[in-house]
């Protein structure tokens, strides 16, 4: 892997140097975009708005428009903003991690000890995981300021970047059901389905099937096999007799 970002955790009085690599890789499969008429590859270009002329990527800079005029910023700017942050991963506080929402969760990148940092990432990695913490953290990457988390997996440090709380969409404007809509009979119901239905949760049991199938039918494609159309299972609308649809899914449940 090839690191990202280098700077160091400050922990109090300790500073650990670190690389930072990104954790996660998509499973998707890497598609072309074709012209449909002699699937020739669709290239996109960076053109001059007024002079219609393609603009190499180191002649490209970054504005903020004022009164109709742009600001120009250079990378001095952005680190003017915040020169400490921008090479450091500073833990503010720690935290439970069942005290932050999952809809704060962004990004998560692992960190690699830097040379002589050995020591020290260990026991802030063992320390997370014998309080059963996290800490918090603010940091700059590619000239955005992050919120984070620091938290232990298996034997790495993880941070995982979370969005501030200004970047979530607020639910008054949604139209939902008051929590008083819901029967007792029927949440007690529900409730034993979800009991039924709980079991203990194993990632290495869910597998994008989705693109394992696509392939098969790019394969097949490849080989002039026409896939066979699937057919849609048709969704009825929803009955508003709940209890007797619980009862129905618990009665599944045991026969299946």
């Amino acid at each position: 892997m090839r690191s990202i970002w280098t700077g160091a955790i400050s922990f109090g009085l300790i500073n650990i140097p670190i690389k930072l690599f990104s954790a996660v890789q998509e499973s998707n499969l890497d598609m072309d975009m074709l012209d449909e008429k002699d699937h020739a590859n669709i290239k996109f270009k960076r053109v001059n708005e007024k002079t219609g002329k393609e603009v190499t990527f180191a002649n490209i800079v970054k504005g903020y428009k004022i009164d109709d005029k742009y600001v120009i910023l250079e990378d001095s700017d952005f680190e003017a903003a915040d020169a400490e942050k921008t090479k450091t991963i500073d833990i503010e506080s720690f935290a439970f991690e069942k005290e932050i929402e999952s809809i704060y969760y962004e990004q998560p990148y692992y960190l690699e000890p830097d040379k002589g940092a050995m020591n020290a990432y260990a026991l802030l990695r063992d320390s997370l995981a014998a309080s059963g913490k996290v800490g918090v953290t603010r940091f700059v990457l590619r000239n955005k300021e992050s919120l984070a988390i620091l938290k232990p997996y298996k034997n790495a440090i993880v941070l995982n970047r979370i969005r501030f709380e200004q970047e979530i969409r607020n639910t008054t404007d949604l139209k939902l059901p008051a929590a008083s809509k819901v029967k007792t009979k029927e949440l007690d119901m529900a409730n034993k389905l979800i009991e039924q239905l709980t079991e203990k949760f194993d990632i290495s049991t869910f597998k994008d099937e989705y693109t394992a199938k696509l392939l098969e039918i790019i394969k097949k494609k490849a080989k002039g096999k026409a896939p066979k159309p699937t057919k849609l299972k048709v969704v009825h609308k929803q009955s508003d007799d709940l209890m007797s649809m619980l009862k129905a899914s618990l009665e599944r449940k045991k026969s299946s």
